[in-house]
């Protein structure tokens, strides 16, 4: 048997919520379509001038810590931490698009390159993305919110991971669609590529977290503090 690679939960930790930033900042830049799981919390920060992308994301995270709660019917204190996951996710996000000149609009406005850039930007975004998600999923820190509820909710009812996966990208489409329409009378960030995360995001969620699990050992640096965030 190949012996499996060790890595820290908290590497993984950091590394999940900065591949997520940049792979969600080169999806935005591309103008192909955003991924549905953001894309509310983009609508939101354009339609409310004041608040920036990553902010929006905590106004869509609240809204989702609520119901997850009323879900699984208990509410643990550090079921807060995941706030502070999105509270750092949203700092990394903002911060990319800043430093980065071909994700910062207010340099290279989304969709204003020539289309093989567009279409590299998209085509490594959207795997990019699976693969943060997959890395958030396989530590015992809490990932961000909207990652949280789907780990939260697999674990619990002992789901199957692509599947669900793949129905609550497809929820996040519908709800992208109405804020869309109700803050704008169209459709925005929304395009042929989103459709295309709805279709294939479960299934490379998947992929990547078997690729994982058979090639790294992914354990606690602080044991009995992992114990104390089992869901």
């Amino acid at each position: 048997m190949k012996k499996k690679i060790p890595i820290y939960s908290e590497v993984v930790y950091l590394l999940s919520n900065v591949v997520i930033a940049v792979a969600v900042s080169m999806i935005t830049a591309s103008a192909l379509g955003m991924s549905m799981i953001v894309s509310p919390a983009y609508l939101i920060s354009e339609k409310v001038g004041f608040l920036t992308f990553g902010q929006g994301e905590y106004v869509v995270q609240s809204i989702l810590f609520v119901l997850m709660c009323v879900i699984l019917k208990k509410i643990k204190p550090l079921f807060f931490a995941a706030f502070g996951t999105c509270l750092l996710y949203g700092l990394v996000l903002d911060a990319v698009r800043a430093m980065v000149p071909l994700f910062d609009p207010n340099v290279t406005p989304a969709g204003s390159m020539g289309w093989p850039v567009r279409i590299l930007l998209f085509v490594i975004g959207v795997p990019l993305t699976s693969f943060g998600i997959a890395l958030s999923f396989h530590t015992y820190l809490y990932p961000q919110v909207v990652d949280f509820f789907a780990k939260a909710m697999i674990d619990h009812f002992h789901l199957d991971r692509a599947k669900f996966k793949t129905c609550y990208d497809a929820a996040f489409f519908v709800l992208s669609l109405v804020l869309s329409f109700a803050f704008f009378g169209k459709i925005v960030a929304i395009g042929v590529g989103t459709i295309v995360m709805v279709l294939c995001n479960g299934f490379l969620l998947d992929r990547f977290s078997r690729w994982l699990e058979a090639h790294f050992e992914i354990k606690p640096l602080f044991p009995n503090v992992a114990k104390a965030f089992e869901v």
